[in-house]
């Protein structure tokens, strides 16, 4: 163990911390909607690789997570630098990640195999890059301030540039993939413009909490496995961990539905940019209301509320295209207003969840509890597009390498509920686990 410099009252963070740390979620918007919107489809319909595999492709090196990210949270609690702990780690990060996505669309297109394997070793390496950045990113707040009221405020800044992010990146990428005329070239034209969203947010961050202070410097657990099993016996952060990454599974095999059901479905690929606009939009505009909501009635009490009215617009979507896009439209609202709550409540939880484990521990295990979360997290949102490429399976999905093909009516079904009733059941599937997160229990 490492003794370093007890912690001290936490002075009120300015607004140029607020917004220099939002400014990273720019980036992990970017890297964390662009692969499971478009990365799925563009195995299947312009590599050609059958839908079964795809989904492994895009599920495996997120897998690689698990092991990563908990590393690099412990790392990171040990570092000691005039830089702090954590800036950097989300320095390598920040500098290696743009060049890594840009390989993941710059690869061979034939034979199937070999651009499978490609994207599979790029998107690898690109998750490494992502964890250096995201692991230590999500431990900051639980060091910069003790205040448990100024940690919604920092993390309402968060979740409304990520939202931000994610129009900039959902909605964008999709349409410079067109712009630029589909295919290989489209996506590559993409990619580069993912990449420099990446390079801004990233490093934007790092630059923006330069003056944040590093508050809370107890001790240090040098044995990761042993305090990665302590992190999971707090039971508040074993429920609240748990309700996310199955949330994040039923948001992950939503977002890899997007062009899908926008071609399928709706007979229409350009809808893919409005459907996801209407997804994100409203968390920018609905952020101030969760915030009030979060101080009046509590963190918890809004993360159901937002759960539900997640599940109910989404199941809704399983019918609403008998009532055309606008309709479609109108329900993925309502979907975007409960997905900006869930983004918000569990990111404002978990530095509170942190900071009651050290308070009662003595000990520094921030990077390995933001190491464990962020590793289900894009777990979670890996196995979804694999869920749904798994499910596209089953149903009889074709693949094509860019040409029109007719698919089978069992496979139009599985596309529109892989859409509407696969995420609302995940969803609500969390609820038990969130109604039963009690921080009192463990908080001296």
């Amino acid at each position: 163990m490492t003794a370093v410099s007890p912690a001290r009252p936490a002075p009120r963070l300015g607004r140029r911390t607020h917004v220099g740390y939002a400014l990273g979620s720019i980036g992990t918007a970017a890297f964390g909607t662009v692969p499971g919107l478009l990365l799925l489809f563009y195995l299947t319909d312009v590599l050609g690789v059958a839908a079964g595999i795809a989904g492994l492709v895009v599920f495996a090196p997120k897998a690689w997570d698990v092991v990563l990210n908990p590393w690099i949270g412990s790392r990171s609690d040990r570092t000691e630098s005039r830089w702090g702990p954590r800036r950097p780690w989300m320095l390598a990060g920040g500098l290696t990640l743009p060049l890594l996505f840009v390989l993941v669309f710059a690869g061979p297109g034939a034979p199937p195999a070999l651009a499978a394997g490609w994207v599979a070793v790029a998107f690898l390496l690109a998750a490494t890059a992502y964890g250096c950045f995201q692991v230590p990113y999500v431990a900051q707040p639980a060091e910069i301030t003790d205040d448990p009221g100024e940690r919604a405020t920092l993390m309402s800044w968060r979740v409304a540039v990520l939202a931000l992010g994610i129009l900039l990146a959902g909605a964008g990428a999709p349409a410079v993939v067109d712009l630029a005329g589909g295919g290989r070239a489209g996506h590559l034209a993409m990619a580069a413009f993912v990449a420099v969203l990446l390079a801004l947010g990233m490093l934007g961050a790092v630059a923006g909490t330069r003056s944040a202070p590093t508050l809370s410097r107890v001790h240090s657990e040098d044995r990761l496995l042993a305090t990665v099993a302590l992190a999971w016996r707090s039971r508040p952060f074993r429920l609240l961990l748990l309700g996310f990454v199955v949330q994040a599974l039923g948001i992950g095999v939503m977002l890899a539905g997007v062009p899908y059901y926008s071609r399928q479905v709706l007979g229409d690929p350009a809808a893919g940019s409005l459907l996801f606009a209407a997804l994100v939009g409203p968390a920018i505009l609905v952020m101030p209301l969760w915030l009030r909501i979060s101080r009046r009635r509590g963190k918890r009490a809004g993360l159901l509320l937002a759960s539900v009215l997640f599940a109910a617009g989404a199941a809704a979507l399983a019918v609403g295209d008998a009532g055309g896009t606008g309709l479609v439209v109108a329900l993925v609202v309502l979907v975007g207003i409960g997905y900006a709550g869930m983004q918000m409540f569990p990111l404002a939880m978990l530095p509170d969840v942190i900071a009651a484990d050290e308070a009662a521990s003595g000990q520094r295990r921030a990077g390995v509890f933001t190491g464990v979360w962020t590793a289900a997290e894009t777990l979670g949102l890996a196995v979804g597009p694999g869920l749904l490429g798994g499910l596209l399976g089953l149903a009889g999905y074709v693949s094509s390498t860019g040409e029109d093909v007719v698919q089978s009516a069992s496979a139009v079904t599985a596309v529109q509920l892989g859409f509407s009733v696969v995420p609302a059941l995940l969803v609500l599937a969390a609820l038990p686990f969130f109604a039963r997160y009690r921080l009192e229990e463990t908080t001296p």
